[in-house]
């Protein structure tokens, strides 16, 4: 890793974070903290952990769920990946390992350790998408009593924050079941995050 400039507060803290081990005992693959943002980046999407894929690769949402989440937000990968305009902030930084049915819940250390530092150096004005229930718990605790698919339906009510299922393949089972959310909150998620990417300047 190229060594970040002096007075870069941004390098200095992906720096940081890349160096950090403090789950290390915790993640049978080890420490690979994947996480990315910038000083402009105007969209935040605040997701669970990475899978054994993103692990390997060091590229967040590369998997069939990113390109899930792609298609939902209406932007392709190159606009997805430029950190400039969307950052990658995951509770977990790191694979947290299996548990009974998939993964394991991302680590509890991470968010408390480096969430605010990146918060504020993130733009003030910002749309943050919390996609999945362990993001929501922790930004939208006053909602905690509610079910996923309450929140979701919520759409626009708890702005700058919108909470969106997780898109992994079961993802296809809970659209199935709520046609609304395909049909009516798609088309306005879409228009919200071209008018945030709007707003960046480089």
């Amino acid at each position: 890793m190229i060594a970040p400039a002096p007075g870069d507060p941004v390098g200095e803290l992906r720096a940081r974070i890349a160096a950090c081990t403090l789950c290390a005992a915790h993640l049978p693959l080890g420490p690979r903290p994947i996480a990315r943002f910038s000083a402009t980046a105007r969209i935040l999407i605040i997701g669970q952990a990475p899978g054994t894929k993103v692990h390997n690769s060091g590229v967040p949402w590369d998997d069939d769920s990113g390109d899930r989440l792609r298609d939902w937000l209406g932007i392709d990968k190159a606009t997805f990946y430029d950190e400039e305009k969307v950052a990658q902030m995951p509770m977990g930084f790191c694979y947290p390992g299996r548990a009974a049915g998939g993964d394991a819940p991302p680590r509890q250390e991470c968010a408390p350790q480096w969430h605010d530092a990146v918060l504020r150096l993130l733009p003030a004005e910002r749309l943050t998408l919390l996609v999945g229930v362990h993001a929501q718990a922790r930004y939208l605790p006053h909602l905690k009593r509610l079910g996923l698919t309450e929140r979701v339906s919520r759409f626009g009510e708890d702005l700058p924050f919108i909470a969106l299922p997780h898109p992994a393949w079961r993802s296809r089972m809970w659209m199935a079941k709520h046609p609304w959310f395909e049909a009516d909150i798609l088309p306005s998620l879409r228009d919200r995050v071209h008018d945030a990417l709007a707003q960046v300047i480089l």
